[in-house]
Formats: C-alpha cells, sequence, structure tokens
C-alpha cells in the first residue's frame, strides 16, 4: 500500500515537527499554567462558594489526584490507539472540563470538574513526550526538551500573576471564573492546529492495559488522601484510620498482583522489577517527598496573603513572582551542566530549599502589607534556586540506573510519584495550617493567627527537603548508559 502524500520514514524526520513542537508547548503550557493559576484563586473561591478548608483543599487536590492516577494507564492507552487521536481526546476534554469549572455554581461542582479536567489532562500530557520522542531525531531531541523546561518555568512565573491579574480585573464580574475560563480560546487553537500539524502515529493494537493494577493503586491513593484531608473535619473518627489501613492493604496487594502479572508474562501498570529495584523505589520516596514539599507550601501561602494578611489576588501573585524567576534562572544552568554532579546538584538545591523556609520562618511576622512584601522576596528567590536546581537533577538520578528497556514505564510512574507527592503534600500541609487556625479560633483577617499557623506548617516542608537532602546519597552513582535511538514511523494526516 502507498503512503500519504507527506509520509515520512525513519530516516527522514518529521519535516514539519519544529511547528508541531510550538503546538504541544502550547498545550502542555495551558496545563501546566492552569496548575500555577489556582492557588492565587484559592481564597477568592472559598469566599465566593463558601466552601470549607477541606473542600478548598480538595480543589487542589482532585486536580493532582486525578491526574496521578491517569498518567500511566492513559499514557498506555495512547500507546494502543494512537498518540495523536490520545493528544487531541486530552486536550478537547480539558477545554470542555475547564468551561465546567469555570461555570461551577457550587464548591462540589468545581471539585468533580476539576477531577475532570485532571483526568484529560493526564491523556493529554503522556503523548506531547511521546510525540517528541517519535518525531525528533536523537541529535534534535536535547533541544526540543529543553523548550519543555523553559515553558515550565515562564508557566511558573506567569501562572500567578495572570490569576492575579484576572481576578482582580473582575472580568464581567465574573471574579475568579475568567482563571478556568481563558482555558477555552487556548484550548480550542491547540486542538485545531493539532489537528492539522501532528503526524498520525498509529498505534500498537496488542498493548493491553493492566485494569485492575490501575484500580488498585487508583483506590489505595484515594483512601489515604480522601483520609488526611477530611479526618480533621470529622474529628479523626476510628473509620478515618481504618480507610489508611485499607490504603496500606491496597498498596501491598498492588505489589504483590504486580508480581503476579510479570510471572505470567501479562501487562503491568508498573513492571515488577521495577517495584523490586530498591534504588528505584528510594527515588520515588524522594520524589514523593520532594513534591509534597512543593504543593503543601504554595497551597497555604496562597492563604496567608489573601485571608490572612489582606492582600489583593494580584498582590499575592505579585509577591511570590521571586520564587518562579529564580525557578527560570537556575534552570537555564542546569541545561548546561547536562547530566553532570547530579547528586550534588539535588543536594545543593534541596539544601537551598531548606534555607530558603528556615528565612521564611523568620521574616514572616514582618510582613503586615503589601509595602512589606519585600521581605520575604529574597527568601523566595533563594526557595526559586534551590527548586528549579532540583527537579530534572532529582529525575535524571532517579532514572539513570533504570535500564533502557524500562525508561518509558520509568520515567511515567515518576511523574505519577511526583503528582502522588503533591496530593499527599496539600493534605498533611493543609491538616497542619488549618488545624493551626481552628486552634487559635482564628477567622479571615486575623494576621497573628494565620502567620502562627504558616510558620507552624513549614516544619513539614523543613522535614520534607532535608529528608530528599540526606536520602539522595543513598542513590547509586548515576552510570553512563547507551541511549539507543527509538524511531517510529509517522504519517502526516
Amino acid at each position: 500500500m502507498s503512503q500519504p502524500p507527506h509520509a515520512t520514514s525513519p530516516q527522514q524526520p518529521y519535516e514539519r515537527r519544529w511547528l508541531m513542537l510550538i503546538i504541544l508547548l502550547l498545550a502542555g503550557f495551558m496545563n501546566l499554567i492552569d496548575v500555577n493559576i489556582v492557588n492565587v484563586a484559592l481564597p477568592s473561591l472559598q469566599r465566593n462558594l463558601q466552601a470549607s478548608p477541606s473542600q478548598i483543599e480538595w480543589v487542589v487536590a482532585a486536580y493532582i489526584l486525578a491526574f496521578a492516577i491517569g498518567l500511566l494507564p492513559f499514557g498506555r492507552l495512547g500507546d494502543r490507539i494512537g498518540r495523536k487521536r490520545m493528544f487531541l481526546i486530552g486536550v478537547f476534554g480539558f477545554t470542555l472540563f475547564s468551561a465546567l469549572c469555570g461555570m461551577a455554581p457550587s464548591i462540589n461542582w468545581l471539585v468533580v470538574a476539576r477531577a475532570l479536567q485532571g483526568f484529560s489532562g493526564a491523556m493529554m500530557m503522556p503523548q506531547v513526550l511521546a510525540i517528541v520522542t517519535v518525531t525528533f531525531p536523537p541529535n534534535e531531541r536535547g533541544a526540543a526538551f529543553s523548550f519543555f523546561g523553559l515553558s515550565a518555568g515562564l508557566a511558573s512565573v506567569a501562572g500567578p500573576l495572570a490569576g492575579g491579574l484576572l481576578i482582580n480585573a473582575n472580568i464581567a464580574g465574573l471574579d475568579w471564573r475568567p482563571i478556568f475560563l481563558v482555558n477555552i480560546p487556548v484550548g480550542i487553537v491547540a486542538l485545531i492546529a493539532a489537528q492539522i500539524v501532528v503526524p498520525r502515529l498509529p498505534g500498537d493494537r496488542s498493548i493491553k492495559n493492566d485494569a485492575v493494577g490501575t484500580l488498585l493503586a487508583g483506590a489505595s491513593v484515594l483512601l489515604i488522601i480522601f483520609a488526611l484531608i477530611e479526618g480533621r473535619g470529622f474529628g479523626w473518627p476510628t473509620w478515618i484510620f481504618g480507610l489508611i489501613v485499607l490504603a496500606v492493604l491496597g498498596f501491598g496487594c498492588f505489589f504483590f498482583y504486580e508480581h503476579r502479572r510479570e510471572a505470567a508474562d501479562k501487562a503491568q501498570l508498573l513492571p515488577a522489577h521495577l517495584l523490586s529495584n530498591s534504588n528505584y523505589m528510594l527515588g520515588g520516596l524522594m520524589v514523593v517527598l520532594f513534591f509534597s514539599g512543593v504543593a503543601g507550601f504554595f497551597m497555604v501561602l496562597a492563604l496567608l496573603l489573601q485571608s490572612g494578611l489582606g492582600f489583593t489576588p494580584l498582590q499575592s501573585g505579585l509577591t511570590t513572582i521571586p520564587f518562579p524567576v529564580g525557578v527560570l534562572l537556575i534552570s537555564l544552568v542546569n541545561n548546561r551542566l547536562g547530566g553532570r554532579f547530579l547528586r550534588q546538584r539535588v543536594a545543593t538545591g534541596t539544601t537551598l530549599l531548606v534555607c530558603s523556609m528556615l528565612w521564611l520562618r523568620f521574616v514572616i511576622p514582618d510582613v503586615t502589607s503589601f509595602a512589606d512584601h519585600w521581605t520575604i522576596a529574597p527568601a523566595l528567590f533563594l526557595g526559586g534556586l534551590g527548586l528549579g536546581g532540583t527537579i530534572s537533577s532529582l529525575f535524571q538520578s532517579v532514572l539513570a540506573n533504570v535500564p533502557p528497556r524500562d525508561a518509558g514505564s520509568g520515567s511515567g510512574a515518576l511523574q505519577s510519584f511526583q503528582q502522588m507527592g503533591a496530593a499527599f503534600g496539600v493534605a498533611i500541609v493543609g491538616q497542619i495550617f488549618f488545624t493551626m487556625l481552628d486552634a487559635n479560633g482564628a477567622g479571615a483577617g486575623d494576621k497573628v493567627a494565620y502567620i502562627d499557623a504558616m510558620r507552624t506548617a513549614i516544619f513539614y516542608e523543613f522535614a520534607a527537603f532535608g529528608s530528599v537532602a540526606l536520602l539522595v546519597f543513598f542513590l547509586k552513582a548515576p552510570a553512563q548508559q547507551e541511549r539507543g535511538s527509538s524511531h517510529a514511523h509517522v504519517v502526516a494526516d
């Protein structure tokens, strides 16, 4: 059978690959900025929808949790039905559910829409990296992937500022709703452009999903996150601890089930030999700890600045900008270092984060109004340098000793660990923060109580970042591996 006019071969890279990269980056940017923009809107959401503290935590956690659960199975499904098709479904869903978020009449509606938005993001994002891998020749992939790092840095800068501007503008009296509605035109453009430019990548129908493994892992994560977020609201009854026990048992069942699937030579959600790889699992623990600290910190910082100190959303966004600026600047340095000094960079980055949190703990009491926001700017900038210096180095350190045949599964699972860690962080840090507010009988605008709650919650950040700084030296030194080039037959539509 003859190929369509614009078909390419493994020897001839896809001719419109750089234009395609821009479209993929647009979709990825939409997802990344949505994650960053929501934190600035949390106090407005809580006030406008009369949400409880646990419901506000779920606005963040529902998205993260759905995204984490969906990454592996949807990534695998893309391999089966075609990556372009899966990407388009994900972009369409993300756009549709962004509209539902923006129209939410109640907090429960919003939480459900956020979960659906998270599942759509999980359909979209694994395909982005996979499409780049199979359409760019090996000598161009490094440059292509560096643009994803730059995009992530720009999203972290633009998110808080864009959120503050949109809420402050109060467009048509919509308050916080435009932070979700803005995704609609972006999503439509990405959907149309991707249909035209992204090549068709035929799937492999012989690939099977591990439905039971997905159910076990998803249910276990959901049980423990639900218990941690809702426990305080219910007064920590016995059944909440029962859910935590069930979650632990569920993880155990998942471990043994995946080993049975491997022995029977059947598809696994996560390769069983990776679950038995102590170095990889230690790395997974480090990823969970690290991102639990990051996600929890930004949620309570936004609540402190707006609900506690009375900052407007725009002022809150402006206050936090030094952090993503630090991320962006150090990312440029990281690109030059490549794969050198990985463990040392992780240790240095997490140590900088510990120092940043310690600095913040001492200077936050000095911030009483927006005029004082410069007081915490240096500490936030230092934290941004630490975060940006750690992320890519941590992933590279963990994956460096994973066998090449498991590179795809290993990296996909690490992204799931990242999102699970973020959900844990929202639950745990939120638990500490709101418990302290309850203990002090605080209401909105009680500066002393909010500052005290923030200073207490920062202790978790010390523990999380400090643990990673120590654990990284128990990882095996990264080995030099030959990187085989992967090719795929692509067909232009």
